[in-house]
C-alpha cells in the first residue's frame, strides 16, 4: 500500500485481505530451512517479522559492462535511471532541482508518473525516456553524480553507477546503506524530502570522489563475487546438514528392520 500510495477506500478494503496474507506469509516462513537476504535491510526485516536469522548475499551487478570512461572528466549533469513510479520518489529530485535552476538533472526511464513529473519539472530537468543500454552506460560515465532518492531493498542502478566510476547521492536507507560509502563513493541525505536532497546536491563536489574508489566499491557486488558467495554458502549448508540426513536415514533403516 505505502509503496504504491494506495489509500482511502481502496486501502481500507484491502485491510482484511492483507491481514490474512500476513498471517499466511508468517506461517509459511516458519517452514523455511535457511533464509538468504539481498541486503542488511532485508536481513533486519526477516529478523523483525519472521524472528529468523539470515545470511546476506547481495545480488550480482554487471561490473564488466559498466566501466569508467578513459580520462573523462565529470559532466555538468546529475543523473537518474529509474522506472517513473511512485515509490521510486523521483518527485523529490524534480522538486529539489526546481530550487536549483543552475544545476542540471537528466532522467532516464519511463512509467506512469512521467507526465505528472514532467508537468512539475523546470527547464533544467530533462526526460530522455527509455534508452539503449549503451547510452545508459555513456550517461553514467559522464554524470556528476547518480541520484537515488527511493527506498529500495537493494538497488542495482547505484552500483552500476559506481562501477562506471561515478559517485552516488542516495537516501540513507535500504540497500544503499550497504553499497554507498559516504565521504568516499558518494553521500547520503538523511530525510526523504526534497529539502534534504537539495542540501546535499547543492554542496556536492564531484571531483572530490575518486573514480577508482567508486569502481572498487562496485566490484564487491560483481557477478564473480556473487557466484563465489552463493556457492560457498550452499556448500556450507549442505555440509552441515549431511550428518543430520545420514542419521535420519540410519534411524529409518533401523525402524524398518525392527518392523520386519
Amino acid at each position: 500500500r505505502e509503496r504504491e500510495n494506495i489509500g482511502g477506500t481502496a486501502g481500507a478494503a484491502l485491510q482484511p485481505l492483507l491481514a490474512h496474507l500476513r498471517r499466511w506469509d508468517y506461517a509459511a516462513a516458519q517452514r523455511v530451512d535457511h533464509f538468504v537476504a539481498i541486503s542488511s535491510e532485508i536481513q533486519r526485516r526477516i529478523r523483525d517479522i519472521y524472528h529468523r536469522e539470515s545470511v546476506v548475499i547481495h545480488p550480482p551487478v554487471d561490473t564488466d559492462y559498466f566501466r569508467p570512461a578513459q580520462a573523462q572528466p565529470p559532466g555538468d549533469y546529475f543523473l537518474i535511471v529509474s522506472r517513473l513510479i511512485p515509490y521510486k520518489r523521483i518527485d523529490l529530485a524534480v522538486e529539489a532541482f526546481r530550487a536549483m535552476p543552475d544545476k542540471k538533472l537528466v532522467i532516464v526511464g519511463d512509467g506512469r508518473d512521467r507526465a505528472a513529473l514532467a508537468a512539475q519539472a523546470t527547464l533544467n530537468v530533462t526526460f530522455l525516456g527509455r534508452q539503449p543500454r549503451e547510452r545508459v552506460r555513456e550517461l553514467l560515465q559522464g554524470c556528476r553524480a547518480f541520484l537515488f532518492p527511493g527506498l529500495e531493498d537493494f538497488g542495482i542502478a547505484p552500483v552500476e553507477a559506481l562501477s562506471a566510476g561515478r559517485p552516488v547521492i542516495a537516501f540513507a536507507g535500504g540497500g544503499a546503506l550497504d553499497t554507498v560509502a559516504p565521504g568516499e563513493t558518494g553521500e547520503f541525505f538523511t530525510d526523504q524530502s526534497a529539502e534534504s536532497l537539495r542540501a546535499v546536491v547543492d554542496r556536492f563536489d564531484a571531483v572530490a570522489y575518486d573514480p577508482a574508489a567508486c569502481r572498487r566499491q562496485a566490484e564487491r557486488f560483481s557477478t564473480a563475487q556473487f557466484r563465489t558467495r552463493l556457492t560457498t554458502y550452499i556448500d556450507t549448508v549442505l555440509a552441515a546438514s549431511q550428518p543430520v540426513e545420514t542419521a535420519t536415514m540410519q534411524r529409518t533403516i533401523e525402524i524398518a528392520e525392527a518392523a520386519g
